[in-house]
């Protein structure tokens, strides 16, 4: 759901939708009517609700949630970012590094990248410059970007990789 729309504001929707609906058995019984009023206030989401049933639909039980790239990406509406949260939050084996627009923002800046908008080349450049067990690394590069390495108004003296950051040694 978070495609096109703001961390915030899906992270207030967050808690009564999963309190309607806590698992996919739930999720694979509702309809358009049921489920609208919950994600109402969320970008586009007429199609992200259809989206949501007709996964629902196919998985039917958390325990058929897919484990590998290849088979969340072939859900309507999940994209590599999605796939590879999933991956991530399951705890099942990294195909993958999350890129959203705050590593977007931040890989370039750490120098894990030279692209700076494209997030399948970023995400293909830091996956050639780690190694496989640290693909998970996006995860925290998001979180990094969305309390200290801001857009405007970095807080580079806060930041705990600013010893080995191209913007923070540029910046001085």
């Amino acid at each position: 759901m978070s495609a096109q729309d703001s961390d915030a504001n899906i992270n207030k929707i967050s808690p009564a939708l999963f309190e309607a609906f806590p698992d996919m058995e739930s999720l694979s019984k509702a309809d358009m009517d049921s489920l609208v009023p919950f994600i109402s206030k969320v970008r586009k989401f007429h199609t992200k609700a259809s989206w949501l049933l007709e996964i629902a639909q196919i998985i039917k039980h958390d325990n058929f949630i897919p484990k590998t790239l290849a088979e969340l990406l072939a859900l309507k509406g999940i994209g590599r970012k999605s796939a590879n949260v999933i991956l991530c939050e399951s705890r099942s084996k990294s195909e993958g590094v999350i890129v959203d627009l705050h590593v977007i923002r931040v890989a370039p800046r750490l120098g894990l990248t030279t692209a700076l908008k494209d997030g399948n080349k970023i995400e293909k450049q830091i996956m050639t410059q780690l190694s496989e067990d640290m693909w998970a690394v996006g995860m925290p590069i998001s979180f990094l970007g969305r309390e200290i390495c801001r857009p405007t108004n970095p807080k580079c003296n806060q930041c705990i990789l600013n010893a080995d950051c191209n913007y923070f040694h540029n910046t001085l």
